[in-house]
């Protein structure tokens, strides 16, 4: 079965306090969004305590044009990969050489050539490494990204697969759009970076712990296209997403991983570990109630959105991070992550010290 074999993950520079964020985007919304002060709960009701940023506070304060973000985009999404690859490539004493394939996934810039070739230029890796860029799965793009880098690894034991998540949602903020939604999104979203190397069962692990993949599963839920996304504007990037996707998840996700563990043979009360993407507050709330597993299972989960914010499809692979470098209990493992579609993206790992 494909193993993991390292992980890395970014703090950027501006990491800030989530109570500044706050001061921050009163002031930019208090004189043309007369709702502003009722509205700013919402950065309390969050639970974040620190969100993880790529650019100064005051970056935020003018109208940048989407080429301008986009651009800023690149260049960072290319300087930070970098840095996340080569932790990665330390960390699982390869040779930068080794690395046969590449997965690149985001949803909060757009490149052509895409990022993927841009780091291998870059790195200077393997001409013939293969190529897969991924844009539009949103939050369910770590999950989604794993589960493809596996699947190249089941395919090919010779494989060594590099995959980057790079998600800078703050990138997209609209200065001039005082929508409800834009309000919101100032209140969760944050940037995150985060890679990993996936092996083939006929390469050399080096790593402390093994994590192997053992299946995995997509689902879309039907006429659910408006739940969650993008809006392109002339101006960028304008998010969309529903209050209503709690009721989702609390409605479909016990059914859903039920069914998929019953394929494995397996029982929710066999998972030892729940690596999950914290979409928020009330997000990890319905999934305690759905699941109904007993103790805080998503403690980790919780501390990565406390300690980060919501990083969108970097942000489960922070928290699987923090499983394989910290502890957990040998045994299953579980990933899962929601995202546009409306869809559900979920994982199964063994687990073992």
């Amino acid at each position: 079965m494909p193993s993991l074999a390292a992980i890395s993950t970014i703090d950027f520079p501006f990491k800030t306090n989530q109570q500044d964020v706050k001061e921050y985007a009163k002031g930019l919304f208090a004189v043309s969004f007369p709702a502003v002060e009722r509205m700013l709960g919402a950065f309390d009701n969050t639970e974040i305590v620190t969100r993880n940023l790529c650019k100064s506070l005051d970056y935020y304060s003018d109208v940048h044009t989407f080429q301008e973000q986009n651009l800023e985009y690149i260049r960072l999404a290319l300087e930070y990969s970098v840095k996340a690859i080569e932790k990665c490539i330390s960390s699982a004493q390869i040779n930068k050489d080794d690395i046969t394939d590449i997965i690149f996934i985001s949803t909060t810039g757009l490149a052509t050539p895409s990022m993927d070739a841009l780091i291998i230029n870059k790195m200077r890796l393997n001409q013939h490494v293969n190529r897969m860029s991924i844009f539009g799965l949103g939050c369910g793009g770590g999950v989604s990204g794993y589960a493809k880098a596996c699947t190249v690894a089941k395919a090919n034991p010779e494989a060594v697969v590099l995959l980057v998540a790079v998600e800078l949602c703050s990138l997209t903020f609209l200065r001039d759009d005082f929508s409800k939604s834009n309000f919101i999104g100032s209140s969760l979203f944050s940037d995150g970076v985060a890679a990993c190397l996936v092996m083939g069962d006929n390469r050399i692990n080096k790593a402390k712990h093994q994590i192997k993949f053992v299946g995995n599963e997509s689902k879309l839920y039907f006429d659910s296209q408006e739940i969650m996304g993008w809006d392109f504007t002339d101006n960028g990037f304008k998010v969309l997403f529903s209050s209503g996707i709690p009721a989702i998840i609390a409605q479909n996700v016990h059914n859903d991983v039920s069914s998929f563990l019953a394929k494995h043979q397996l029982k929710i009360s066999d998972i030892k570990n729940f690596i999950f993407h914290p979409g928020g507050k009330k997000v990890l709330a319905a999934y305690e109630e759905a699941l109904g597993v007993e103790g805080d299972f998503l403690k980790t989960t919780r501390t990565v959105m406390n300690n980060y914010g919501n990083m969108s499809s970097s942000t489960v692979l922070y928290v699987l991070e923090q499983f394989f470098t910290h502890d957990f209990e040998d045994g299953y493992g579980l990933m899962m992550s929601m995202g546009p579609g409306f869809s559900c993206e979920i994982v199964l790992l063994q687990m073992k010290k």
